[in-house]
Formats: C-alpha cells, structure tokens, sequence
C-alpha cells in the first residue's frame, strides 16, 4: 500500500424519519453513563440554518452547519509508538512524553423529505508536535510497500468524509426503515459499539441497516465494515473485516430501559495486513459471536437512584497473531453502575460505583478466553488517560458528578485496576496486548496494576461555544513496577487536556 502523502503545515439536526420514540431513548442512554459535556443555554441550529428558516420556513428541510475542535494534551508517563524502548510507565531510557494539539473540523449537509433523507459530513483531523508514528515499528511488521515513517501522527487525516447515507422510511406511518452508506453506529453506553468521538478522527462504516420499530420495542439489523483513515488517501473499508448482528431496544417495562443483542465480527487471515496504524490497528483472523443484555433504570423514576447491568458471552474462533492457530473463543464481560443523586441538594451531585470485569485466561489450552471489545469507545469508561480496555481488565470505579450552575458539569473519578488472569496480557485501550518493553505473560506477578484519578470540567460560554479541560494521575501498582523492573524501575504517569469546541 502506497505511503500517505506529505503536507504543510455534531450538531446535526434529528432526521426527521425518526420517531418520536426514538428520539426519547436516545436522550435516556446518555444520562447517568460518565461524564458529559454541560447543554447549551439555549437550542443552536447552527447560524446558517438560523437565519435561512427565519426567512423560509420551508428551508426547516435543509441542515447545513458544522464543528471546529481544538484540543491540546500533555501526557508524561505514556509510550510513544516510533520511539524505540518507549513503553508505558517506563521511568528511564526511553522517551515516554509528548504534547501535541489535535484539530478537527465537519462540514454537514442533510435534506430531509417525508419518506426520504440524505446526509454528507466532511472531516478534517489535523495534528501539530505529535511525537507518535503513523505507522507501527518494526519494518519487518509492515505490509509490502509500506515502511516506518513519522509522518503528522496516528490521528492525522487532513481531508476525507466522515458519512455519506441515504435514509428511506417514515416511522410514523410504517415500522420499517433503512439506512445506507458510510454512518457512525452507536449503541447502548458504547462499551462495544461506538463513534469514538473523543478521538480525533472518531469512527464510521460502511453498512447498511433496517430499523423495524413499533409501539413494543425496536430493533436495528446491520452489517458493514470499518473505515480505515489513511491519511493522504481517501479512506477506505476493511472489507476483510465485517461486524453485523441485531440491537433491540424497550422501554415497555415500567421504569427500565430493556437492550438485548447478537454481533458478529468476521475478520479473515487478509484483514490485518489492510493498513498499519497505531491509532487504528487491524484485527488478526477471527470469528466472535457476542450475546448480550442490558438493564438500565429510566431516570427520574426510581426517587434519585440511577443503574446499569450489562453482560455478554462470547463464541467462535480467535487467532491471537496473524498466522497463529484458530482458537476457540470462550470470554464474557459484565458491568454494574449503580448510583444516586441527591436533588434536594445544590449543584445536584451524583454519587455512584462501578464494577466492570472482561475476562482474560491462558490460551495455551487451546481456548481464547480473552473478550473481544469490538469497536468501543473506552475513554468514557476506563479512566480518561486511555491506557485500557474491556480486557483482561478488572475495573472498580468511583464517580462523583455535579452541576455547579446550570451551564457547568464537573466530574471527579477514581479507579483501581487489577488484571482478570495474570496468565494474560494487559492490553491497551486499543485492544492490543502489552508484549514488549517488559510487559508479556507474567503468571508470578501481583494482579493489582493501579490507580487512577481523574478530575473533568466543562463550560457552555455560548449557545455555539464551550471550553473543557480535565487532568489525570495514575499510580503504576506493583504488576507495573514488576514489569518494568528490567527497565529500572516504573514510574506514574499525568495527563493534561484543555478543549474548546465552536459549532456553527
């Protein structure tokens, strides 16, 4: 695959094919999951769509509008793919600092009939200082063509298109509806499909969904592919690696919010060698069926008290290296989130606790017992430095949440992680297994692997502008500093943001 080239230096309105019912549980799943971003003071349009429907009250049809994100971190303590010896928590020897400034800007037209709808969103992710590589070292882990090179980093993807899908159905008159082209799929809290959005490219596929919804429940059939961003070059599906399955949705049960699915990632012997990228990795040959539930408490009607309950099996085939042997999958994964908030009280604070587990084990019987995380979008999760996934990974978490003044959201978390099976890897937050720079297979370590602390604060300045910042601390536990012995020694690791986001 040919080298990208060098370079100098969503407030989409609601489709109107949605139902009602529709819209009400999307406002549901987003309330008492993690921190979020405080509302606007008051609805935002976008000024183009603002002053054109004022003029025209037929121009309610068109939505064009979009979004510029400037976001600069500081991390110290991480590793930097590219950087020989550097390794996570590594305290000598290696470079493991970097800062750097991510922008990103869409661009969205939609046009919305009664039976019918189109939407196209451009994107443009752009990075300054970044220190990470575009692709992975070694040479020799590269596809024919490709060699290591430095480039603008892993989230690096000037000018490409985020969706491009045609709508057809109106769920007022008829339950049937379909969706095609290039769309995020987010479903549930995004613990195993999401739109990955604090990234700075995010995630899209290439699918085609139907959506049969009634007065009982919903339900959404889809299959399609990952879009791979390839910086330099339009973007392009793994079309070696398929996830489909069904997601249903009630609300039928008196103050519960009822999910229920089936998944299917199919992913080929050619699927990992479609593009290196260390923010994007490709996934090594597999067949994972994923069957799940979810209970949620609608909220407000449960006097205060909020929660979640999420499980999910899995079966099938893994290979865990590219031309290693198919094993049996044999992984679960479950999560409770219970919580409280006190009304009565000023800024309205939330206290609750979470316990997440995915399952880990040692494949050497011949079973993969390791969860597959599918496409998530951790960061909401597993702490907000983004060092894990759902995998191998015991979570215990600790989440305080207030609203200041109406325009402010404050969250203050703490973690502490422990490895499921020290038989196993601890794996990244993009899924992949920590295997060198002293990290591998350690079944004599100690479990325990850290803690985290994480402090989130977000302002509406306007109804178009908001400013956001956030700070992180991890305190490497003792497998950490048992793997990075060799080394000389573990260290912790920080982490500073500071975002600001202007829609128009």
């Amino acid at each position: 695959m040919p080298e990208p080239k060098s370079r100098p230096l969503n407030l989409k309105s609601t489709l109107k094919t949605l139902s009602a019912g529709a819209l009400v549980l999307a406002a549901l799943d987003d309330v008492h999951a993690q921190y979020a971003p405080p509302p606007p003071p008051s609805p935002f349009p976008g000024f183009l769509n603002e002053y054109w429907r004022a003029q025209d009250p037929y121009a309610n049809q068109w939505d064009i509008g979009g979004e510029i994100r400037e976001r600069y971190e500081i991390k110290e303590g991480f590793a930097v793919p590219g950087k020989t010896g550097s390794a996570d928590f590594r305290n000598r020897g290696a470079s493991v600092d970097n800062q750097y400034l991510l922008s990103r800007i869409r661009l969205h037209a939609g046009y919305t009939e009664k039976w019918w709808s189109a939407y196209v969103e451009g994107q443009s992710s752009l990075e300054d200082g970044d220190h990470r590589y575009s692709y992975f070292f070694p040479a020799a882990t590269l596809p024919a063509g490709t060699h290591p090179k430095q480039g603008y980093g892993p989230e690096s993807d000037q000018i490409d298109l985020h969706q491009a899908y045609f709508t057809l159905g109106n769920h007022k008159e008829f339950p049937i509806s379909t969706k095609i082209g290039r769309q995020e799929l987010t479903y549930g809290d995004e613990r195993l499909i999401g739109a990955f959005n604090w990234n700075n490219i995010g995630r899209s596929f290439d699918a085609a969904k139907v959506r049969w919804q009634n007065a009982w429940f919903g339900v959404d059939f889809f299959s399609g592919m990952p879009v791979v961003p390839r910086d330099g070059q339009f973007d392009m599906p793994n079309s070696y690696d398929w996830l489909s399955g069904g997601y249903a949705t009630s609300t039928k049960i008196p103050k519960t919010i009822l999910e229920g699915y089936f998944l299917a990632r199919n992913a080929s012997r050619e699927a990992i060698n479609f593009f290196s990228s260390p923010e994007f990795p490709q996934p090594t040959a597999r067949d994972v069926y994923t069957a799940g539930g979810r209970l949620k408490s609608k909220p407000g009607e449960l006097d205060g008290i909020d929660y979640t309950l999420e499980g999910a099996y899995q079966f099938g085939d893994f290979a865990a290296t590219q031309t290693g042997k198919r094993l049996n999958q044999d992984a679960f994964m479950f999560i409770a989130n219970g919580g409280y908030t006190f009304s009565d009280l000023w800024s309205t604070p939330r206290l609750a606790v979470e316990f997440a587990y995915g399952s880990g084990g040692n494949a050497a019987s011949g079973t993969h017992y390791t969860f597959d995380n599918l496409f998530p979008t951790n960061h909401k999760f597993y702490g907000y430095m983004d060092f894990f996934s759902l995998q191998n990974l015991e979570d215990l978490r600790l989440i305080y949440q207030c609203k200041p003044t109406s325009r402010m959201s404050l969250s203050v978390e703490g973690h502490a992680f422990w490895l499921a099976d020290t038989h196993d890897y601890l794996y990244n937050v993009g899924g992949g297994p920590r295997n060198v720079g002293g990290y591998g297979i350690h079944p004599t370590y100690n479990p325990f692997v850290g803690t985290e602390l994480d402090v989130i604060a977000g302002y509406a300045v306007t109804r178009f502008a908001m400013v956001e910042g956030g700070y992180g601390h991890l305190f490497a536990g003792d497998y950490i500093a048992q793997s990075q012995a060799v080394n000389g020694g573990s260290r912790s690791a920080d982490w500073v943001y500071f975002q600001t986001t202007f829609k128009f």
